[in-house]
């Protein structure tokens, strides 16, 4: 605690008392210090991080593949300086065009090609979108990608590799331009 201590007596400088300097005893408050802080750190709720579910397949050998039309599927090719290279059906037949990942671009990209090809019975889109990054791509753009599926509520995509044709008809299509 504050102790102040005071001398009663007279002394030897003609009447008058040592004098001391006061001093607090700073423990309490020290203790009250971490108190609080403890409190404080028991009751505060941290913010959890927000992730996105990715279901992956499993690790069979199994070569087990799910048929789609080729006028159903929608190949993303994710390029180099935030461009998107797309194509409707197989790489044999495809033409490339490019779009970028705007809302006006790979938003409406989507929903119209969901448009054209429809609703299955169970009312879900049957256009399955197949996304390819390529090696000079970002991991961004693929994140991006993903979250356009979540936002258009598309419920068949896949990420895959991109085949050797592909990346011969990504090499045509820069030369052209």
């Amino acid at each position: 605690m504050a102790q102040i201590e005071e001398s009663g007596g007279k002394g030897k400088n003609g009447g008058k008392g040592k004098k001391h300097s006061p001093s607090v005893d700073m423990t309490p408050m020290v203790d009250l210090a971490f108190l609080l802080i403890t409190f404080f750190m028991l009751t505060t709720t941290f913010s959890k991080p927000q992730t996105m579910q990715l279901n992956m397949p499993d690790k069979t050998e199994t070569n087990e593949k799910s048929e789609a039309k080729a006028s159903e599927s929608l190949t993303l090719l994710l390029a180099d300086e935030d461009k998107i290279l797309w194509y409707k059906g197989i790489p044999e037949e495809a033409k490339l065009e490019q779009t970028d990942y705007s809302s006006d671009g790979l938003r409406k990209l989507i929903m119209d090609k969901t448009a054209q090809v429809g609703k299955d019975a169970n009312g879900k889109n049957k256009i399955v979108i197949i996304i390819k990054p390529m090696d000079n791509s970002k991991y961004k753009n693929t994140v991006d990608v993903l979250d356009e599926m979540n936002i258009t509520q598309s419920q068949r995509y896949a990420i895959v590799d991109v085949l050797p044709l592909e990346k011969e008809l990504v090499a045509k299509y820069k030369a052209s331009k």
